[in-house]
Parts: structure tokens; C-alpha cells; sequence
């Protein structure tokens, strides 16, 4: 395993990390458990939840994911061998967020956050959370697959240095380490750094957003970000819904598959991102690796990725992501690999 700092802390992540949605949806109590021991037998040391998992997000399976966390701590003992890193709900803005959360009013504000994070360390059964990330921003923009950017004038939302000065106090009282973002727009994200510059507020130190050979929109506006000021990249989505490992081409839905189970699931799926897809699944092959392997190989090897946060339904799939660390892209293959997002730039944004 590698190991890369986190912002700039003192704190190293594993760059393979392992993320959790489908605990307690897909996968079981004794699945997550058995993910858990064996991502921390190759050296994962990064896991990363969120109040509203797991995904499809319900009321009746809210919680369920970090409380599956919480049980594998209190028997394995094991809660300073990992980075834990959870997130709190934003508001309902768009449909497919959840209204049921603390009444449909999950704002970026001190009674909000307060009860999100100590009601997730109730669930993880820990005192203290690693990363505390917001997981999307409090106010109208254009994240998960959003292209136009609403232009909503007189919005109510919580202003970010109201937001920071809660999440200063977490850090005071030592329940939280540190703080990220998700779903974060280069605008957001500069004036969380603003105000940490300017006020004395706590400093973003990562930033979770999407992040695949689908969809490296993150390049464009936030990668300098990364390299400028630190704030690296939690990578999620990076086979894109498993879509690049290619099970899904030409139609095929294998039995058990995220896109057979669920219909919510088509950010990935359209015909230009199919028409990608193929491209870098033949490339793969004349590589002589695995599409998922390539996939994973790349996202691992971008200078603003912190952590690429890989999820699985079955120990085999957990192996062959965590594998994909020991495979370096030479430049020929890495040439390659621009010249098909050349032809399809960012099918799947």
C-alpha cells in the first residue's frame, strides 16, 4: 500500500480507501465486517461513511452503515488502526436528496450538525471521528451531475463561516480532527479557504467529490486547488458506478448488479459514456489488465488524488481494487488514455 498526506496535516491516508455505501443495503453486517478485516490486512487505513448511507438512501435504512462500522469496532478493538471519515447531510435541494433527515431540515447550522455528528458517533461507537466532511453544500449549485448552474437569487442558506465556526468548536472539543468537503464547487471550496485564511478558521484539508476515466471534471477547476493549496482529492465513483469495469456494455444487467437492483442509478449510463467505456475496456485488454484495473491504476496515479475510494459487494472485487495499487501506467498507456478522452471528454460528468 502507499500513503499520502492529508492536506496539510501531519496525518498520512492509504491512496486505496475503502468506501462503505453499500453496507447495509447490498451487503450485510457480517460482509461489511469481513470487508473491514480484510482492506486492513493490505494496509487500508482510510474508510469512509456518511450518515445517509447506505445508497438508495431510505428512512428505514438511515444510519445502518455506520452503525455496521460501529459493531466491527467494539469487537475488533481496532479504532487507531484507521482514518474514519464520515459526513453530514446537506438540505433537500434537489429530489434524490433525502427529506426525511432531521425533518427535512439538515442546514449547515450549529443545532443541525451538532445532533448529525453526535448521533453518527453513537452509531460508529466511537468518541471521536478522523474527517467529518459536509456532504454537499449548503445552498443551490450544480453537483451530482448538475451541468446548468441553478441561478437561484435570495436563497436561504447557511453562510460557510457560520458553518466553520461550528465545526471549530467540534474541533475544540476533540470530536472531530479534521474537516473536508464533498460535492464542492471551486468556488465553494475558495471561500472555505478564504474564511480559515481570513477569520482564523478551521482549514478544508480534503475535498470528496467524483472522480473516473468518465468524468475528470475535478481537473478543470479544482486540481490547482489540490496542487496550490493542498486539498487533495477523496476520489468516489472511480469505476463509475462500476460501469468501466464493462459488466454493463451493450446492455447486460448481471443479476445482483448495482444498475439491475436499482433504477436511480443512470449518471453513467448514457450512450456517449457507453461509447467511452468500450474504448477503454478494448484498451484494457490490450494492456493485458483487468478494465477495472485500468480504471483504478489511473486514479491512483493523479498528483491530486489523496485517496481513491473504492467500493465492492464481494471480497473478490475488494482484492481486485486494492490490487490496482501495484500497477503503474507507463507513458505510452497513459497517452492512450488521453487520446480516448480526447475523442469522449467527460460522457458522464
Amino acid at each position: 500500500m502507499e500513503y499520502r498526506k492529508l492536506g496539510r496535516t501531519d496525518l498520512e491516508v492509504s491512496v486505496i480507501g475503502l468506501g462503505t455505501m453499500t453496507w447495509g443495503e447490498q451487503n450485510s453486517e457480517a460482509d461489511a465486517h469481513a470487508q473491514l478485516d480484510y482492506a486492513l490486512s493490505r494496509g487500508v487505513t482510510l474508510v469512509d461513511t456518511a450518515e445517509m448511507y447506505p445508497v438508495p438512501p431510505t428512512a428505514e435504512t438511515q444510519g445502518r452503515t455506520e452503525s455496521h462500522i460501529g459493531t466491527w469496532l467494539a469487537r475488533s478493538g481496532r479504532r487507531q488502526d484507521i482514518v474514519l471519515a464520515t459526513k453530514a447531510a446537506g438540505p433537500q435541494r434537489q429530489p434524490h436528496q433525502p427529506r426525511y433527515l432531521r425533518g427535512g431540515n439538515a442546514r449547515h447550522d450549529r443545532a443541525n450538525l451538532t445532533q448529525a455528528l453526535h448521533d453518527s458517533l453513537a452509531r460508529l461507537q466511537t468518541d471521536y471521528i478522523d474527517l467529518y466532511q459536509l456532504h454537499w453544500p449548503d445552498r443551490s449549485t450544480n453537483t451530482f451531475g448538475r451541468l446548468g448552474y441553478p441561478w437561484i437569487e435570495d436563497e436561504d442558506s447557511v453562510p460557510i463561516e457560520e458553518t466553520l465556526a461550528v465545526l471549530q468548536d467540534f474541533v475544540q472539543q476533540g470530536k472531530v480532527r479534521h474537516i473536508g468537503v464533498s460535492n464542492e464547487t471551486p468556488w465553494g471550496l475558495s471561500r472555505f479557504l478564504k474564511a480559515a485564511d481570513s477569520v482564523g478558521l478551521p482549514r478544508i484539508v480534503s475535498i470528496q467529490n467524483p472522480y473516473s476515466l468518465l468524468n475528470r471534471t475535478f481537473e478543470i477547476g479544482l486540481a490547482e486547488f489540490s496542487h496550490r493549496e493542498q486539498v487533495g482529492l477523496l476520489a468516489y465513483s472511480p469505476l463509475a458506478f462500476g460501469v468501466l469495469s464493462g459488466k454493463y456494455l451493450n446492455g447486460a444487467r448481471p443479476a445482483g448488479s448495482r444498475l439491475a437492483l436499482y433504477d436511480r442509478f443512470v449518471r453513467y449510463s448514457g450512450a456517449t459514456a457507453e461509447a467511452a467505456t468500450r474504448e477503454y475496456v478494448q484498451l484494457a485488454q490490450s494492456l493485458g489488465l483487468s478494465p477495472a484495473t485500468l480504471a483504478l491504476s489511473y486514479v491512483n496515479s493523479r498528483p491530486f488524488v489523496t485517496s481513491n475510494l473504492i467500493g465492492a459487494t464481494t471480497l473478490a472485487q475488494l482484492q481486485e481494487n486494492i490490487d490496482s495499487i501495484d500497477v503503474t501506467l507507463g507513458e505510452e498507456a497513459l497517452r492512450q488514455l488521453d487520446a480516448i478522452h480526447g475523442r469522449h471528454p467527460n460522457p458522464a460528468p
